[in-house]
Formats: C-alpha cells, structure tokens, sequence
C-alpha cells in the first residue's frame, strides 16, 4: 500500500463506505480451546473512525473470550455489490449508558427487550489495527465475463480492487 497520505486517506474511506452499507458482519474471537469462533453481528455505528460498536451481553461467549484474548477480526460482505472488508483489530467490552443510548435502534429491542436498561448489557468496541477489502463494482456479469475472457487468454481476470490500509 501506498504510504501517500492522500492515497491512504481515500482507502479508509472506501473501508467506512463498504462497511457502512454492509452493516452485519462476522465477528471472529478465538475461543478458551484455541479455536476460532465466528457469529453475525450488526454494526451500530455507521460512521467509522478506526472504531466499531456492537451490542452484546456482558455474560455471552464472545464477551468472555474478548476478556481473554481481545484480538479479533471482523468481516463485511455486501452480495448485491459485490465487496468485501475484512478488519483485523482489539476489541475490549465495557458499559457506557450515554453511548449505548448514542448508539440504540429500535430494532435492537428484539435481542435487548428493555433497550439499554436490559440486565447484563454492555458494549464491545473493536478498535482497528488493518483491514483489507476486495471491492468489485462491476457487478456479476462482468466478473463472469473477466473470467472467460482468463479462460481463453490464460491471463488471470481483473475483479475489482484489492486494498490493504493500516490505522
């Protein structure tokens, strides 16, 4: 990756368009066994700065193995337009009511019944160390005609732009 400032700057806000249009992702954690452990996530924080949000329960899986081992990666797939993101960061858990209440959507009622005086809610943040994405704005068809034109010409097919960025 480029170390320009400009070039940097313009990869980080390609990373917080992909993610914000994504909005559910897949959160890895690596269990107390060693193994990794992957759920679905929604993002609750639409406007990125190096740091994402996620609603849990303080007493959940993942925010056990946070405690223990607070590296964790978090992957975005947006299908309808063919992107990909996926961010290496630090995650640590803690409650902040005046952010939770920041943060809170209705939807979140159907995990969380009391909003944000739901027992045992708390906040994970996942602060970013890298991520990489994998955006291919052409679409289907024009992916599948990049690989048959591979096909005959024995070239590997343009998909899209691949980027790494560091925070």
């Amino acid at each position: 990756m480029s170390s320009d400032p400009t070039d940097v700057a313009d990869a980080r806000r390609r990373v917080t368009e992909l993610i914000r249009r994504a909005r559910i992702c897949m959160l890895t954690t690596t269990g107390v066994d060693g193994r990794l452990v992957s759920r679905p996530m929604g993002l609750q924080e639409a406007e990125f700065d190096g740091d994402l949000w996620f609603f849990a329960y303080a007493n959940s899986a993942k925010v056990r193995q946070i405690r223990v081992n607070p590296e964790v990666n978090v992957a975005f797939s947006d299908q309808k337009h063919h992107c990909w993101v996926s961010l290496s960061g630090t995650a640590q858990e803690g409650y902040d009511r005046a952010r939770a209440e920041r943060l809170w959507t209705p939807i979140l009622k159907t995990w969380f019944p009391d909003g944000v005086d739901t027992p045992g809610l708390t906040l994970i943040k996942v602060h970013a160390g890298s991520a990489e994405y994998w955006d291919s704005p052409g679409g289907a068809v024009v992916n599948l005609l990049g690989f048959a034109r591979a096909a005959v010409t024995g070239r590997p097919p343009r998909v899209g732009e691949n980027r790494e960025v560091s925070y």
